[in-house]
């Protein structure tokens, strides 16, 4: 241990409640807000002379937003820096920025993020040019690498959005547990019900009302159908306006600014793994080895046992997100998966969700000093991992690092079969919904030589069925992609 020892000082949450177009401010400037909040959370201006300023890639147009934080805070000539998309980079950011403070590359470092989903929506729908800045320029450091989730197999039936996918995963899982249909929705709408009751003594979430399991799993004009076996209130809720800001340094710079101990939180371990990075190349579509490896390797580093963890954050932009996670790590489901409510609930920034966890898992730790917690992120389908673990009382080691993807590399993978023509056994489904009703199914389909191939199906009969009873695991044809049973 050392002076340069990497210390979590700042921490700030913002929301906007959208009122007009004129007055809703666009993320850089949430940011910019959210970074002299983090500060002024700290006790200590001086932090916004930064030696790095790194932002969490959003669904904005801006090429290189932390150079115009930079500006704005009045550290104009800091290195600026970008994440690509997914959920897990807040944490992975976080990881390598803890690196960097411990090794002396730098000693304040600023991370932060916002989305203007909510904004964003009613633009659209008001066919309003929200005029945003462009901020263009590259940015000094790209920390991650931008990669098209998408096999070819997938882009071939239009499979790729999350609301297609975490479906066909949850269906696995349920075939998986061996739960019926019916008691399945009652099983995940009681979690999500878990997860509201969080969010409801959060002062930082965006959904406050508490809503019950009935609610949740009950369709209705608030609760419309998205994709089987996901009503509304089951997605995260990306139509938000949130920013949050995260400010590292070294306890040697914590200690000259006079920073209060009572305000730090030391980052103990962080890991990073990724599962296979196409979906169709999974071993199963029920489990994730790169949480099981990645996830305890962090535990395993912290000196914690899953007993041992006081409070927890699940990534949780789908039931099955939590459920995997917990099932790999051994969690305790018995006990709060959230500190914030989840995405759903608290509100899911996209990829800046965990900063906002990480935000309430600082103020919860301060307030119970010497406990420990874990954050776990996510990006893409359940593909991209990181995980970190926190406390106020300083670790007995450094903190430590792992990166786990060559463990996960050396996993089975599945070959594809393109437009197969023949039989196979479904391994998981979704089935979509559009303005008029049941619109699309997609039936991930296990070939008897072991591959895997992708069927669809419009047959609104079918989709009505496969809505009320369990198709895993039941033969089915493919012919030029389309699914029969």
């Amino acid at each position: 241990m050392s002076q340069a020892t990497p210390v979590l000082v700042g921490i700030s949450h913002l929301e906007q409640r959208f009122q007009d177009f004129a007055s809703a401010k666009e993320p850089v400037e949430l940011m910019i807000d959210a970074v002299k909040a983090a500060a002024a959370d700290a006790g200590s201006n001086e932090l916004l002379n930064a030696n790095s300023v790194r932002v969490i890639k959003g669904i904005w147009g801006y090429q290189n937003p932390a150079k115009a934080v930079a500006e704005a805070i009045g550290c104009p000539n800091a290195q600026s820096a970008l994440s690509p998309y997914g959920g897990n980079y807040v944490q992975s950011v976080l990881n390598v920025s803890a690196l960097d403070i411990q090794s002396g590359a730098h000693d304040i470092i600023i991370l932060t993020g916002a989305e203007c989903g909510n904004t964003q929506a009613k633009a659209a729908k008001a066919q309003h040019d929200l005029g945003w800045a462009e901020l263009p320029g590259t940015p000094d450091l790209m920390i991650g690498e931008e990669k098209d989730m998408r096999h070819e197999a997938e882009i071939a039936i239009r499979l790729g959005r999350p609301i297609q996918i975490y479906p066909i995963m949850e269906t696995a899982l349920r075939n998986e547990l061996g739960i019926k249909v019916d008691d399945h929705m009652k099983h995940i709408s009681e979690l999500w019900a878990g997860f509201s009751a969080v969010a409801a003594n959060n002062p930082n979430a965006w959904i406050r009302d508490a809503k019950t399991a009935e609610e949740i799993r009950t369709v209705s004009a608030i609760n419309r159908p998205v994709s089987f076996p996901y009503p509304k209130f089951l997605n995260s809720n990306s139509a938000v306006d949130q920013a949050a800001a995260l400010i590292l340094c070294s306890e040697a710079k914590a200690e000259a600014l006079g920073i209060a101990k009572e305000k730090w939180v030391y980052p103990w371990a962080g890991s990073d793994a990724q599962d296979h990075f196409h979906f169709s190349n999974r071993d199963n579509l029920h489990s994730s080895p790169a949480i099981r490896l990645a996830g305890k390797k962090c535990l395993e580093m912290s000196g914690m046992t899953p007993a041992d963890i006081d409070l927890v954050d699940v990534y949780s932009c789908f039931p099955v997100a939590v459920q995997i996670a917990c099932r790999e790590l051994g969690l305790d489901t018995s006990k709060p998966l959230t500190v914030t409510g989840g995405l759903t609930w608290a509100g899911g920034p996209l990829n800046n969700y965990v900063m906002h966890s990480i935000v309430r898992m600082a103020e919860l730790l301060r307030a119970q000093p010497g406990d420990k917690g874990m954050i776990t992120a996510n990006g893409g389908y359940i593909t991209k991992h990181a995980f970190g673990t926190y406390s106020t009382q300083r670790p007995e080691k450094p903190f430590q690092h792992a990166n786990l993807q060559d463990q996960v590399d050396a996993l089975p993978k599945r070959e594809v079969a393109m437009a197969h023509v023949g039989e196979g056994v479904v391994e998981g489904y979704s089935v979509m919904y559009g303005p008029k009703g049941l619109d699309k199914a997609f039936v991930a389909t296990r070939l008897s030589d072991g591959r895997r191939a992708w069927g669809t199906s419009q047959d609104t009969d079918l989709l009505q069925s496969m809505t009320t009873e369990e198709f895993v695991g039941r033969p089915v044809k493919l012919a030029d992609h389309v699914a029969t049973f």
